[in-house]
């Protein structure tokens, strides 16, 4: 299909195509989970970042840098359909976001794990049912693999002894590292982070970037948009950066 370049006005209520791909090789590599080649990123029909091009691999840590507006949060939307793909070519964990059909976006998600800054626990329910949950809506049928799943995450995020624990009984990093193992629960390719230590002090925020860090071990590629200059600098890698509507690196 010939993509034809888009004006503000024509994507202010964006069709999206018939046409999807979704398997693994709508990437020029396997080792690629996410390719943006020459994209647009709009809000309604304003041009937020313009010509959007960058590559990850499996098992990469990448840090999103920018201004307060600068576009962050709007690029992590955009990987995860929140915001429509406009030109160009966006393909992520096998999903071409050019030509995704609508009733695909949830498939999409469930190949992504999300963790925001405000956790959004829900807090009328203990750690494990938080998680639980989860693995429900996400169309885990068997009690005893959720339970199992549920057990495994939790260990990795170092909280084995806290899934019996209601939200407001755990401290702030605790929180995250619950948000960090329900977006690990699907066994996720790309874990999208937006300002995820914004609410947490120095050296907790510390603690859940090397949480990050060593999650990328295991293969999966993190990407964190964050003003944490401090913590980068102590756990340096790959940086991208927003600056006058530009993804530079």
């Amino acid at each position: 299909m010939t993509k034809t370049e888009q004006t503000p006005e024509q994507i202010s209520e964006p069709s999206v195509d018939t046409t999807e791909t979704t398997t693994a090789n709508t990437t020029p590599s396997e080792d690629f989970v996410i390719n943006i080649d020459k994209a647009d990123i709009y809000q309604g029909k304003n041009l937020i970042l313009n010509q959007v091009s960058f590559t990850v691999k499996a098992g990469e840590l990448v840090y999103i840098v920018g201004k307060t507006g600068s576009g962050k949060s709007n690029l992590l939307k955009l990987l995860y359909g929140d915001v429509p793909a406009v030109n160009g070519t966006v393909q992520i964990a096998g999903f071409d976001l050019r030509n995704i059909k609508s009733k695909n976006i949830q498939k999409l998600r469930r190949s992504l794990g999300i963790v925001f800054q405000d956790f959004q626990l829900l807090q009328d329910r203990s750690v494990y049912d938080n998680l639980d949950f989860i693995a429900k809506v996400t169309d885990w049928k068997n009690k005893n693999a959720r339970k199992q799943r549920i057990e495994e995450v939790l260990a990795l995020v170092g909280l084995s002894t806290k899934g019996y624990k209601m939200p407001h009984q755990l401290s702030g990093g605790e929180q995250q590292r619950v948000c960090i193992a329900r977006a690990l629960m699907n066994n996720p390719k790309i874990i999208l982070a937006d300002e995820p230590t914004g609410n947490l002090d120095p050296e907790t925020s510390f603690d859940i970037f090397s949480l990050f860090r060593d999650i990328t071990r295991q293969g999966t590629s993190v990407l964190i948009a964050t003003h944490d200059y401090l913590i980068i600098n102590q756990i340096p890698s790959r940086v991208i950066k927003i600056e006058n509507g530009k993804v530079l690196e």
